[in-house]
């Protein structure tokens, strides 16, 4: 049986560089490519290659689940055939419609994942990753599998179209210098028929979207890979960029001799986000961000302990005020018996909108460190409005992802720090508890 791969498919002149890239050894590479360029028609190719070369998991990461499956495991492109079709029948063993999985006559096993549920893939030992549209992704994806991929030998490779400076940015800024990756850009003046020596995505085709209503600034970034614009609903992106440019992102050190207050936004069964700030004269130091998911109180009480340093204050939302189901007991008695000796507050409840204009106000006073602060900046820089497909705008309601919790936090931390906030004592949070258990009938005065 002679079967040719790549199976129904012909790189054209500008991919040709990635596959032989990964033919020859490279482990990391990243392709910004513009829209309609066929990032996903390429990589999946590679990853069928690299499975039928290598027994092993791979995995093709999506920003959403049920994106992959619009686009690979429901996908069709323009000449009406379909992107499974690129797998050979004869070397597919099985496939899996719920999980997006297919499994190949040697062993291996191909994939799709979502970013959003990422946490599914813990304990694997996947030899080779797709991440598609990185830079709507959260790279928490890739702080697991990366040094899984380090210790078997596998390789990954990005792609996407840019989406402001935000950690895909990060990502292609490093990889331009170091010789491990494999790197390449391509605009629409770039990806050429060479036969023809038309480009594949016309001029007139770019004007038929700007005809559309497309704006000047999503034709730079989704055409042009320019990552210097702000078209996709980012509520703090440009205030972080200008933070950048005037260097209060960096290195930031614990100053000894000042308390450091916590700033918390608290999920149950989901993320817990908390930024560690200081106030140094009229600037506002934020030293560090710790986050972490489906654990209790007692695990972040331990995490604040082992970084040493001397509070001030532990600032909380007004869910923390919330009785706990079974215990009778709200969450912040259960913080006032962790956190001894330290002042609880709990943040006024206020709406969003006044949260984004106080972290917009609060943002060119902030010195970040870089190192420390990495994921919650992150997600400051990805956290966006929601876009209404039907009215073609963008909604003033910030989609709830992996970006949501740490800048919540942060919204809290701007809040906090211009309104006044309810301290609460150990005799009062012990007074709201008598209260709450009398109200309910379980405790008579």
């Amino acid at each position: 049986m002679n079967i040719q791969i790549p199976y129904k498919f012909t790189p054209r002149e500008y991919q040709i560089g990635l596959f032989k890239a990964m033919d020859s050894g490279y482990k990391r590479a990243i392709a910004v490519y513009h829209r309609r360029a066929g990032k996903d028609k390429s990589l999946l190719n590679i990853a069928i290659k690299k499975a039928l070369e290598r027994v092993g998991v791979y995995y093709y990461f999506f920003p959403e689940f049920a994106q992959g499956r619009r686009v690979i495991w429901d996908g069709i492109d323009g000449d009406g055939f379909r992107f499974l079709d690129h797998f050979p029948k004869q070397l597919v063993e099985g496939t899996s419609k719920q999980e997006m999985q297919i499994r190949l006559t040697n062993g291996s096993i191909i994939q799709i994942v979502g970013t959003d549920k990422y946490d599914k893939v813990r304990g694997s030992n996947p030899v080779g990753c797709v991440f598609s549209e990185y830079a709507f992704q959260n790279p928490g994806a890739w702080d697991v599998v990366r040094p899984i991929l380090a210790e078997n030998g596998g390789w990954a490779v990005f792609n996407s179209t840019p989406a402001g400076k935000n950690h895909f940015y990060k990502l292609y800024e490093m990889a331009l210098t170091n010789p491990s990756w494999y790197t390449q850009l391509v605009t629409v003046d770039d990806s050429v028929d060479p036969v023809t020596n038309q480009r594949y995505v016309s001029e007139q085709a770019v004007q038929d979207e700007i005809d559309a209503g497309m704006s000047d600034e999503m034709v730079r970034q989704e055409f042009y890979c320019d990552f210097n614009v702000n078209v996709n609903g980012y509520y703090f992106l440009d205030y972080l960029v200008t933070a950048e440019e005037e260097g209060r992102i960096g290195k930031v050190p614990y100053d000894v001799g000042v308390p450091v207050d916590t700033w918390w936004d608290i999920g149950i069964g989901d993320s817990t986000a908390i930024w560690f700030t200081q106030t140094i004269k009229k600037e506002v130091h934020v030293i560090d961000f710790y986050q972490n998911n489906s654990v209790g109180l007692e695990h972040y009480a331990k995490a604040l302990q082992e970084r040493k340093y001397v509070y001030g204050s532990h600032n909380f939302p007004h869910d923390m005020e919330h009785t706990e189901f079974g215990t009778g007991r709200t969450r912040l008695e259960m913080a006032e018996d962790l956190f001894r000796g330290t002042r609880l507050n709990v943040v006024p409840k206020l709406p969003i909108e006044d949260g984004v204009n106080a972290v917009r106000m609060m943002l060119p006073k902030c010195h970040f460190d870089g190192e420390k602060c990495e994921k919650g900046l992150d997600a400051l820089h990805n956290y966006h409005r929601e876009f209404d497909d039907k009215l073609k705008e963008f909604k003033n309601k910030p989609v709830h992802d992996w970006s949501s919790h740490p800048a919540d936090a942060f919204r809290y931390f701007a809040l906090g720090y211009t309104q006044p906030r309810a301290q609460k004592s150990n005799t009062a949070i012990r007074m709201d508890r008598f209260k709450t258990l009398q109200s309910k009938g379980w405790m008579t005065a």
